[in-house]
């Protein structure tokens, strides 16, 4: 691959030596006063996959739609692109493009933040208008009307390519969106085609695509040398003009010629066509099979697109979607999530999507951020926050491979991502007994709007813990403090009493919260010594899950005391039930479970 180098101002100041090729990844967008995005503006940290979640009507589409506006070369704004339809405010977007290869002139170029960063800004200052595009210039800190890369067509095929699959569209639009991935693909890989061959006396010979690619050069190298005389002539009447108004002035018309002769080539005819349907039956065109088929296509062509991006080595490429889960069977959900995430493994891909799957998010990855987008309770405000990056999250390789176990077996475990009241529990007991009062008493106000995080074992809560701290969530913990001993039987059947190693986890769970527990948005509560015998009398040793159902059923004081539970676990300020504690310090549990096993014997 061939090498420049980039220079800095008349010092010719050589600062790094890097390929010829234009590659980049975007890594933030602002935006402000777009839509239902007002004047606070909204940022959003971008990662290999962005999903963005939340509630309908908060923005979520608007972020989505703000990078294909700034792609659309002379794309306008209606009055109904602005917030409230006022136009006396001014659409901005910001975007920050870090650097993989060929950089702009380095005073374009930030690199205080460790990546080599170019800061562009979009201002619809009048409705139906195109934006004035701006620079940030890191030489006099400050926006500036010259650009990076120059013109908007150049500069715009410097950043990634977006590919924009809206969550409606139509059949035919969808079919389109299809066939434009494939004829991409394809076109990238007439750039891996080999110019040369061995001919049969073992010297090199140009091979067909060899031979098309040196006479596209001769030809354009001829029209090139035959407008020679007609760009003079156009130089000379231009100077002659503008001398006329600034005296000793001339004009320089420096034609180039198309460097990338690839990228004259389009062997596929206009209105290609996608069909579909049994092997042996009837075929028929993309758009008239069902959603489902056609979405389950898109998926298809993505993961198509993405291998053979990597084998060319091309341009990074932007997927923007909208719900990718509507319209599919629960194993297409699947498959297309796993598609989803590997996109970036061809390194050539980023991906943003908005969604209300709780499947579509795998916090095991370690290139994604979740991105919640909300109104305030006024409803005028919407702010994207960041709840979740690999990089913040310091999982370690046995937690991510536990997080990959928990995604697994409950696919609902990411659900309290998008809001409402978390409470994490320890086993299958409390989740079914809350389960069932939530389902009992629909009509409480206090119990609205609860996610139950079942964590299928006492240490598994840490690692859930860690998760939700990481934006800051207001959540409960329910577990069994056990016992600091246990009877275990020895290699003869006898019995004799040992440290129990549930008792150690309690110190765990405690650590894990620390912050939390001060910062009063995490309430630790423990069943003495466990939620069965705390709350059903006796001690369960099979079927819990049904045992606590047929419990709470047939039993309504039972079932008003795991109600109580459940309050105070959603509201801190509600009283913790006598056969619970409230903890922070591992003194205090060990007192209070001592005092069990005293009143007990």
């Amino acid at each position: 691959m061939a090498k420049k180098v980039a220079q800095k101002g008349p010092a010719n100041e050589q600062l790094d030596v890097i390929p010829a090729e234009t590659k980049t990844k975007l890594r933030k967008l602002i935006i402000k006063n777009l839509g239902c995005i007002g004047e606070t503006p909204v940022a959003i940290d971008l990662d290999d996959i962005v999903v963005l979640i939340g509630k309908n009507n908060t923005g979520k589409s608007t972020i989505l739609r703000a990078y294909e506006l700034v792609c659309s070369v002379k794309e306008t704004l209606t009055e109904e692109d602005y917030p409230g339809r006022n136009t006396n405010v001014i659409p901005e977007i910001e975007l920050h493009t870090m650097i993989v290869s060929d950089p702009p002139a380095m005073r374009w170029v930030d690199k205080s933040s460790g990546e080599p960063i170019v800061r562009e800004r979009w201002r619809w200052e009048v409705p139906n208008k195109p934006a004035r595009r701006q620079g940030f210039d890191v030489e006099t800190n400050d926006w500036s009307e010259k650009v990076p890369w120059g013109a908007e067509a150049v500069a715009n095929s410097r950043r990634p390519k977006h590919h924009r699959i809206n969550a409606f569209d139509t059949p035919e639009r969808q079919t389109e969106s299809v066939v434009k991935l494939l004829l991409t693909a394809l076109q990238a890989h007439f750039k891996t085609l080999p110019v040369e061959e061995d001919g049969e006396n073992g010297e090199r010979k140009p091979t067909v695509y060899g031979q098309l690619l040196s006479s596209l050069a001769g030809i354009q190298n001829s029209i090139v040398e035959q407008a020679k005389d007609q760009i003079e002539h156009a130089q000379e009447h231009l100077t002659t003009l503008i001398e006329n108004v600034f005296s000793g002035y001339k004009i320089e018309f420096d034609a180039k010629a198309e460097e990338d002769l690839t990228s004259c080539l389009n062997p596929f005819k206009s209105g290609a066509s996608l069909r579909m349907g049994p092997r042996d039956g009837h075929l028929s065109p993309a758009e008239k099979q069902g959603s489902g088929a056609r979405r389950t296509l898109m998926w298809a062509a993505l993961k198509y697109a993405a291998e053979k991006n990597a084998e060319a080595g091309n341009r990074t490429n932007l997927l923007l979607m909208d719900e990718p889960e509507l319209c599919l069977h629960p194993n297409a959900v699947r498959d297309a999530c796993n598609t989803l995430y590997n996109l970036p493994a061809a390194h050539n891909w980023q991906v943003m999507v908005t969604t209300h799957s709780p499947a579509f998010i795998d916090l095991s990855r370690d290139n994604t951020t979740v991105v919640r987008v909300d109104r305030n309770e006024q409803g005028h405000v919407i702010t994207g926050t960041t709840v979740f990056r690999p990089e913040t999250a310091k999982l370690s390789d046995d937690e991510r491979e536990e997080l990959k176990m928990l995604n697994l077996c409950d696919p609902s475990l990411c659900e309290c991502l998008f809001g409402g009241k978390t409470v994490i529990v320890e086993g299958d007991t409390e989740y079914t007994a809350f389960k069932y009062i939530l389902n009992k008493f629909p009509e409480d106000d206090r119990l609205k709007d609860v996610n139950l995080v079942r964590a299928r074992g006492k240490s598994t809560i840490c690692l859930v813990a860690k998760i939700l701290n990481q934006f800051g969530a207001r959540y409960a913990i329910l577990h069994d403090s056990d016992k600091p001993n246990c009877i275990a039987e020895d290699q003869t059947g006898k019995l004799y009493s040992r440290a129990n190693p549930a008792w150690k986890v309690n110190m765990n769970i405690c650590n894990s919260v620390t912050d939390g527990l001060e910062a009063g948005r995490v309430r630790l509560v423990a069943s003495i010594p466990n939620f069965e015998a705390a709350f059903f009398g006796k001690e369960v040793s099979s079927e819990k899950p049904v045992n606590a159902w047929k419990i709470l059923k047939d039993d309504d004081a039972i079932c008003e005391r795991v109600r109580g539970l459940l309050r105070c676990l959603v509201d801190f300020n509600a009283p913790v039930p006598e056969q619970c504690e409230e903890w922070d310090n591992l003194e205090q549990l060990q007192q209070r479970v001592a005092a069990l096993v005293a009143a007990a014997n």
